[in-house]
Order: structure tokens, then sequence, then C-alpha cells
């Protein structure tokens, strides 16, 4: 009689870490690798065809490492006909297979994922050890330490404070260079000529045949859904992950920092980093990847507001937006502090609007399933917010788009960051501006029909009007908000005639979407 399998190792597709804390203690005599493609991952939000492959494709190429490490593998492809359609479907139908005596699991980056594999495992009687996830610095249990008997959060507070723990950009006990936060440096835009054509882009990773069958099963299998992959170059294992983050350090990291919130039509990467989808896919440890970043700043090749400015990305942000999920969650996804009912304007899923920042930013996006962070906050984020879309829909429509989204680190940035829709639970103030902010980060506001100085008549810009109406309509809301009171007191100097024009052209632009 064959001896029965001891430990079933449930890898998900943003788990592809060959030293994952799950894989502590496995023994290939006596235990074996779950993993499976299902198309629920694909379609609980409508997926874009960029995010669908990278995901598919890095989960075939690590059950390639898992393979060469000598792991057995139960491997389901979306492909074969007997795939379940959901992973807890899929798990119960292999459980009945296998019979293990236990599952173990590295804490998955959804709470709907972590939610059904639990009901699965207990349906079927069998055991599930759930093991903290080794790819973040902190724990969900620091975080709610940190968090006990504050009044409010604020990731600067949090973030300092890791900055001391883990001895980061550290002088003894005061933060090098004597500041610990530079972002006052990290500010400029481009200028009229932009960023020039030395501006050194990111490696690409031309498909493979793993590869390039995923990117044929898309395009079949999902051809429905948005986005493109003609230019599907994301990197998609270790070894191309380790080869991304050397070149980022070496040839952009030295001007992330000043750029960072530049805008250039044309140029998704710039200075950015292009590697949140191999960390969140755990192809990349944070603990490395500030660690690469931090050692540049001490050899004097970056300067220390860069490295601090992309250190706090990681070791700030990247951590703390983790701690509100796990400690909020499942309520917070219900968040709608300002009470936001409209629907998202057809057009974010195509990029057919006459703004021409909304246009560069959405075309983009679903050219490459991916846009930088101030693309993302101020300006489709900002749109949304202003216009007052639905968080919930706000939500969906960043975890189907992007090729980085998990849910842990989408949903907190866009209801609490984003879209304020936690009521400032992460964010200290609603991330409001006119058409004017845009107008100073990139050259777009010229290549548009709209004026971003007009809030009302043809030409004014959507975002401005939107940011007047939004004024109006939460003026008693944030009369008093300390960093907002000074904006709320700018729309009490406007006649009650101009703001009814504001909010019929606010109305106006609700009904066409334009």
């Amino acid at each position: 009689m064959a001896e029965s399998l001891r430990h079933l190792v449930l890898v998900l597709g943003d788990q592809l870490d060959l030293e994952g804390a799950a894989f502590d203690g496995f023994d290939a005599a006596h235990d074996a690798v779950w993993m499976a493609e299902v198309a629920e991952e694909s379609t609980h939000v409508w997926s874009s065809q960029p995010r669908i492959a990278v995901f598919l494709a890095a989960m075939r190429h690590f059950a390639v490492a898992l393979r060469e490490a000598g792991r057995p593998l139960h491997y389901r492809r979306l492909d074969e006909p007997e795939t379940r359609a959901s992973l807890s479907a899929q798990l119960a139908a292999d459980l009945a297979a296998l019979r293990p005596q236990r599952l173990i699991l590295t804490r998955p980056g959804d709470w709907r994922v972590l939610t059904a594999l639990q009901a699965a495992a207990a349906d079927a009687g069998v055991a599930l050890e759930l093991r903290e996830d080794r790819h973040f610095f902190t724990t969900p249990q620091d975080f709610a330490a940190h968090a006990k008997g504050r009044k409010g959060l604020r990731m600067e507070y949090f973030y300092r404070e890791q900055r001391k723990r883990f001895g980061v950009l550290m002088d003894g006990g005061k933060p090098l260079g004597g500041e610990w936060n530079y972002d006052v440096e990290n500010r400029e835009a481009f200028g009229p000529e932009g960023p020039g054509f030395d501006l050194p882009q990111p490696p690409r990773f031309e498909p493979d045949a793993i590869t390039r069958e995923v990117i044929t099963l898309v395009r079949e299998r999902f051809a429905g859904h948005p986005g493109r992959l003609d230019s599907f170059a994301w990197p998609l294992t270790r070894a191309q992950s380790l080869q991304a983050l050397q070149a980022f350090v070496r040839e952009r990291l030295p001007l992330f920092g000043p750029y960072q919130d530049a805008i250039w039509p044309g140029e998704p990467w710039l200075y950015h980093a292009q590697l949140s989808a191999a960390l969140n896919l755990k192809l990349l440890t944070p603990q490395e990847v500030v660690t690469a970043a931090e050692a540049e700043v001490r050899a004097g090749r970056v300067s220390i507001a860069s490295g601090e400015g992309f250190i706090r990305q990681i070791l700030g942000w990247r951590e703390y937006v983790r701690g509100i999920y796990w400690t909020r969650m499942p309520a917070y996804a219900e968040g709608n502090a300002l009470d936001a009912r409209h629907d998202l304007p057809d057009w974010y899923w195509t990029g057919d609007t006459d703004m021409a920042c909304l246009r560069d930013a959405i075309t983009q996006t679903l050219a490459h399933g991916y846009a930088h962070h101030i693309q993302r906050l101020m300006v489709t984020g900002l749109f949304a917010l202003l216009y007052g879309v639905e968080p919930a829909q706000v939500h969906a429509w960043y975890l189907s788009v992007y090729v980085d989204a998990v849910e842990w680190v989408e949903l907190p940035n866009t209801i609490g960051m984003s879209q304020y829709a936690d009521g400032g639970l992460m964010a200290s103030k609603p991330y409001i501006a006119s058409g004017k902010y845009i107008s100073r980060q990139s050259p777009l506001c010229g290549r548009c029909r709209y004026r971003p100085d007009e809030r009302v008549g043809p030409q004014a810009c959507p975002f401005t009007t939107l940011y007047w109406d939004f004024l109006l309509r939460h003026e008693t809301r944030f009369a008093d908000h300390p960093r907002l009171a000074l904006q709320v007191r700018g729309v009490g100097r406007i006649a009650e005639a101009e703001r009814d024009r504001i909010r019929a052209q606010a109305a106006a632009l609700r009904s066409t979407a334009t």
C-alpha cells in the first residue's frame, strides 16, 4: 500500500518563491506541491490580458523551477478540460484524490482567496496550517501593535519606526543625511524637451516558449478582456527579476527621486523601477530590493533624496498598506465615506476620451498593464474621486488592469489613498487638485482641447470643474479640516451664480462622460 501524502503545500500565483515559508521542512519523499490555474482568478474582476498573462506565465515558469528542484508537483492548467472554475473547487477535487494529512499555505494576498481555501479545507476535513509571509519586513501582528491605542494612523510614523527597527538609512540613532523624508526635493517636472534621448529603458524580457504559449491562450480564452499583449516583456522568473533590480539601481535610481512625480507622454517607465510585479509575485524580496538601493546611496552613486524616496515606497508604503488591509478586512472593502455613487465612465476601459492626460494614462495602462504612481493617484484616481465614482468600482478597475495588482496592496491604495473612502484612516486628506496640478507635472495640457485654468465654459478642464464641484459638495464636511480648510475657504468667495454654473457643468460632464 502506498504511503499517504504528509503535507500538500498550496502555492498561489503570487507566491513564487522556492524559499517561501510554506516550504520550511519540505520533504520530497513525503510532501508535494499544489498549484492551479483557474478561470475565476481572471474573471471575479474583469482582468486585463497583460495581468492574466503575467500571472499565468510566471506560474508556469515557477512550475519548471519546482520540478528542477525535485519537488513533487500537482499542477492544474487552465486549458485542461477537467480544471474546475475556482481555486476552492479545484482544491476540493484534488483533496479527494490526494488525501493529504495536512495542508500548508503561506498567507495569501487576498481575503477572498484565504477564506475560500480555508472553507475548502474545512469541508474536506483536512487541517490547514497558515504561515506568515516572509516577503515583508513586518507582519499583520506588528502593524496591529503599532496601531493599538493611536487616535490616527499615519504612514510617516510607521515608516520611521521601521527605519529604526531594521537599521535602514540610519547613521547610529539618526536618519542618514539628517532628515527622515526628502519629498520636498523629489517633485521636479521635465523641461520642455522632456527626459531626453538618453533616458535609460528597463530591460525587456522577450517571451520564451512558455510565455508565448500563455499569450496565445490568453488571446483566445480571454479575447473579450481589455488590454493588449503586443509589447509584453515583463520579468517572470527569479533570474529575470534580479536582472531588472540591478538594471534599475544602476541606471534609473539616481534620477528616480527628482522625477518620480513627473509625467511625459509616450514614456511609460521614465525613471521608475518596474519591480512591483516581481515583488508582488514574490520573485524578489523587499529586503534585497532595499539593500540594493541603500548600497547605492552609501557608495555615493545615488543621492539620499532618490534613495530615500524609493526605499520609502518599499519599507514604508508597501508595509503600511498591507497592515491596513489585514487589520481592517473584510469591512474595509465596503468603505464609501464620501457617499460616491456614480458609475465608472466606460472610457476607463478604452481610453477613448478627449482629456489628454487620461487618454495617455489609460491607453498606456491597457498596452502595458502599468502606470506609475502619480498617473494612478493624480490622474485616473483623481478624476474618479472628483467625479464621485462608487469606490468599489474604482477598486475593481485598478485590480483588473495592472499587472502588479494583488488585493492586499491595491485595495488600501484605492479605497484609502486614492478615493478617501475610508474617511481618513489611511490618508490625512483627500488628494484633490484641479487641472493645474497636471499641467505642472506634464506637457499634456498643452496638447488637450481643455484649459486647466478654466472651471466653466466650453474649454473648461473637467478636472478643474469637478475640483470646484467637489469642494462645493463637501464644503461643510471639510470646513474645519486641518489640511483642506484653506481650499474650502476658496469656495466661500464664489458667488452663488458661479456656484450654479459649476454645478451645472459638473452635472453635464457626468451625463456625457467625455
